[in-house]
């Protein structure tokens, strides 16, 4: 592990959290001249149990094909505003368990941070769905920040520079 930050990994799952996180590395970034991917990862919705084998489609290839498509489209977005700010930025889309394939693409892209949202659940919710952010953290091969929701983030006339960004289309 490195003790300077060239290259963050944001992975992004177009929530609020992972937004939030979006706008720390970009922060980051801008202070360090460091580059940005962003890494969605898309779970097959067969596979992750988030569809029955009761459930009919015609072609469900095709269903994963277009949540890949949908999610580049989203990504590229973020992306264009992260470049207008001023951030190098990448972007990349996954298939797979999220992650795992986020601590993979850490291991072979040689990322020195990763920044990523979490969604803070406690409880049966915790139990029963996990968090992508805890198995991550155990694993990763660098340092991670993860970003809870719900903290204040710094405006532009206060000194500190984070910018405003949407992942939704204009």
């Amino acid at each position: 592990m490195t003790e300077i930050i060239r290259r963050i990994l944001v992975p992004i799952d177009f929530s609020e959290q992972s937004e939030r996180a979006m706008r720390y590395a970009a922060h980051f970034a801008h202070k360090l001249g460091a580059r940005i991917e962003l890494l969605h990862v898309v779970e097959d919705p067969f596979l992750s149990g988030a569809w029955s084998t009761e459930v009919y489609l015609l072609n469900p290839a095709q269903v994963l094909d277009q949540l890949v498509l949908d999610a580049r489209k989203r990504l590229s977005d973020c992306a264009r505003r992260l470049a207008a700010e001023g951030v190098h930025t990448q972007a990349a889309v996954l298939t797979g368990p999220p992650a795992r394939m986020i601590v993979e693409h850490a291991s072979t892209g040689e990322f020195d941070l990763i920044v990523m949202g979490t969604h803070g659940r406690t409880g049966l919710s915790h139990v029963f769905l996990g968090s992508v952010a805890e198995r991550v953290l155990r694993v990763a091969p660098c340092a991670v920040l993860t970003v809870k929701s719900g903290i204040a983030t710094a405006r532009e006339g206060e000194g500190r520079w984070v910018p405003a960004l949407a992942c939704e289309p204009t």
